[in-house]
């Protein structure tokens, strides 16, 4: 089967690879046409012989769209063959709506699926579902073996139809509980919290561009001007990684001139040539704003974030974005498929184009960043220095934490989601998510339910002793005295989970602290107290907060003159 896979993503590879070749002469365009029929002549020869004579029954369908999958792979990652079967998913990203029960799954470790947390007001939050129930039954057939895919397709259906979920509940006497629900058309909240700090700084999470995210958007900023003392707006829109273009050009719209410029998309012909102008007049087009971004920041974020950079009307804070600078439309391509297709490339105010990856010249490990030496040079509307090469650079550059090992396997292992589900299970309320703190009980009480025979992490700095003293003995350097200093120094290394959790208290604490959060407060409730100890959201608040740093931040030029005269 390997040798079909092989040889059908070599022909279809071909197939596809000589229309992307085409030039502009009529001499080449001919060629280039006789030589895709001659491909797909090999192809249908290809398939009729293993049809016809292979050993086995081949499953055509299968074989076929893994062939092309593969081969648009190799294209770039984001065009993408569409089957029938995917088309609820796909679609259910970009309009934000799908029929179900309003949770989110995932596999446990020690097998099965569970609720990991169902949306605030949805079927499965009103009928009484939790983070933690491992499911069972789904009207009355066993799913007990089946992957998140399998359970996810079983839970999704018409809105108004009935079904049941038997569940195992951890922690309580009765553990096997039924749940009877009508599944419902669930609308994705594209805005996970929004609220105005303490500081009195506007705060709007924007998590992903869907039909509902401008709507989302200028609720909230309509909420904001109701506020006398409002210093200014926060759009987070970390980890947001796109979406809609449409959506993104409406939230410009919020905070731009009408009739502005904002992007460009250019293609290989005239038809996606295309200028996109705000259109309507903006709701706060004077209040200073701040966006945060990081690494996974891209596409429709990265319009939103870039356009507001060029055109001096945005303070960019958090980590590089991820760079993501290419346009897709989907074309139906026959049998009720799709194909999800790269047609351009988008071009931000300034003129510079923050595509990150370069397919047609990427290294043989798949990276084609140019060092920053080497980007190219744009001006921002006011004379700032901005550059291409992948991403947009913020403004204010802050540094993320690193994760070691004992965190990472806590978060792995899904410790700090059982200790929250055990930790609900036994608290009927918490206080609210601005008050909402991990106290010295509840840390010992984490510190009591991580088991150290069951929990294992590794253990570096033992192991590089370890591996030290192992190659001293073998190149001969294993004296007495240095084995004595090998002891010494594996007693100062040697591990203690008690003190490596204290040591890393404050890490742990903000990963305990969102998983019991979202028990009782969903996603908005964590969202809420995590932006307290946030180092993106308090340097916001200093540069909205501190007079003439926005300012200085966006025009430094105007600063220069003032010195100057």
């Amino acid at each position: 089967m390997k040798y079909l896979r092989f040889w059908a993503i070599a022909i279809i590879g071909a197939v596809f690879a000589a229309p992307m070749a085409l030039g502009d002469s009529q001499a080449r365009k001919g060629s280039t046409e006789a030589e895709v029929i001659q491909q797909l002549d090999v192809l249908n020869s290809v398939v009729k012989e293993l049809t016809t004579f292979y050993v086995d029954t081949l499953d055509a369908k299968k074989h076929i769209h893994t062939a092309i999958k593969a081969m648009l792979e190799d294209i770039d990652p984001y065009t993408e063959f569409i089957s029938e079967e995917e088309q609820n998913d796909f679609l259910a990203l970009s309009t934000g709506e799908y029929g179900g029960i309003g949770s989110y799954i995932t596999q446990h470790k020690s097998g099965g699926v569970e609720i990991s947390g169902p949306y605030a007001d949805s079927p499965a939050a009103r009928a009484g579902l939790k983070c933690g129930d491992k499911i069972l039954m789904i009207d009355n057939d066993s799913v007990d073996k089946c992957t998140t895919d399998e359970v996810s397709k079983r839970l999704k259906g018409q809105a108004s139809t009935h079904l049941s979920i038997t569940v195992k509940r951890p922690y309580v006497a009765d553990s096997i509980l039924t749940f009877n629900l009508i599944r419902e058309k669930i609308k994705l909240n594209p805005i996970t919290y929004y609220g105005i700090t303490p500081d009195s700084v506007g705060y709007i999470a924007l998590n992903t561009y869907n039909e509902h995210s401008a709507s989302g958007v200028k609720k909230a900023l309509l909420e904001f001007k109701s506020h006398p003392k409002l210093k200014g707006v926060v759009l987070d829109l970390r980890s947001n990684g796109g979406g809609l273009v449409d959506e993104a050009i409406k939230i410009l719209g919020f905070f731009l001139p009408k009739g502005t410029e904002v992007l460009t998309t250019k293609g290989r012909t005239t038809q996606q040539l295309k200028v996109y102008k705000t259109s309507e007049a903006p709701i706060m087009p004077d209040m200073p704003l701040v966006v945060l971004i990081n690494d996974g920041s891209a596409s429709a974020s990265e319009i939103t974030v870039g356009a507001l950079q060029d055109l001096d009307r945005a303070v960019v804070i958090g980590q590089r974005s991820f760079g993501k600078g290419l346009v897709q439309t989907t074309r139906p391509i026959g049998f009720n498929n799709l194909l999800k297709l790269t047609i351009a490339k988008y071009y931000i105010p300034s003129g510079r184009l923050i595509q990150e990856i370069d397919y047609s010249k990427h290294n043989a490990d798949g990276n084609s960043r140019k060092p920053d030496s080497l980007c190219q040079v744009f001006h921002t509307a006011g004379g700032r220095e901005v550059r291409d090469g992948g991403g947009i650079t913020p403004d204010i550059k802050i540094k993320e934490d690193s994760i070691n090992r004992l965190v990472y396997k806590i978060v792995q292992d899904k410790w700090d989601s059982d200790f929250a589900t055990k930790y609900a299970a036994e608290h009927p309320t918490i206080p609210s998510p601005a008050d909402f703190e991990i106290t010295d009980e509840i840390f010992e009480e984490f510190k009591q339910f991580l088991h150290p025979e069951k929990f294992e992490y590794d253990k570096v700095c033992e192991i590089g002793v370890s591996l030290l003293r192992k190659t001293a003995e073998s190149e001969g350097y294993m004296t007495d005295s240095v084995k004595t200093e090998f002891d010494r120094l594996e007693q100062l290394l040697k591990h203690d989970l008690n003190r490596d959790l204290d040591r890393n208290r404050a890490q742990i604490s903000t990963y305990l602290a969102g998983e019991i959060l979202s028990r009782y407060y969903y996603d908005a409730g964590v969202t809420e107290n995590l932006i307290k100890t946030c180092k993106c959201m308090a340097e916001a608040v200093r540069v909205l907060s501190t007079p003439g740093e926005y300012d200085k931040i966006l025009h430094p030029q105007q600063k220069k003159k003032q010195k100057r005269k």
